[in-house]
């Protein structure tokens, strides 16, 4: 169970920091909620308590982590199908899962396809949702800036 200041990540939304824990009514039963603070535009997300294994809520990583991940970009072997449909689900499948070396990959990918092909509509918020959870979660772990943290990966993928 986390506590109220933690900072926690989850694999959807990015990092924040859990501002408060609430009971609300569900279906006539009570269910416990962390209310989560996103320092990318001021969200609010409520997380059941007793589903946060389940979806994949966890600790952000430590700062060492962080680095390794943007320094991963480089070196970072991207193998995307043609195929427009199967190529979003393989990219969301990698997103759900959390690691955010998966995440990385994903916009590694999607950024080489822009410059080389650009982008459909479907995959272009995939990869503003992709950069916003690997970002959210490096700046809760390094205290960086989002526009510091948005410029270090934009220049490891070129």
């Amino acid at each position: 169970m986390f506590c109220v200041g933690d900072r926690i990540a989850h694999p959807m939304h990015g990092a924040g920091v859990i501002e408060s824990i609430t009971t609300r009514k569900v279906d006539g039963a009570e269910k416990e909620y962390y209310v989560l603070k996103l320092p990318v535009g001021d969200m609010l997300v409520m997380i059941p308590v007793d589903s946060c294994s389940a979806i994949g809520v966890r600790p952000i990583v430590k700062p060492s982590e962080a680095e390794k991940v943007i320094a991963s970009f480089p070196r970072l072997q991207i193998n995307m199908t043609q195929n427009w449909n199967k190529r979003y689900r393989e990219n969301m499948d990698k997103i759900k899962s959390g690691d955010l070396f998966e995440v990385a990959s994903v916009i590694k990918g999607l950024m080489l396809r822009d410059l080389e092909k650009g982008l459909s509509t479907g995959e272009r918020k995939m990869l503003h949702s992709a950069k916003q959870i690997l970002i959210s979660e490096i700046v809760l772990s390094e205290s960086s800036s989002y526009e510091e943290v948005e410029r270090r990966i934009n220049l490891a993928v070129s």
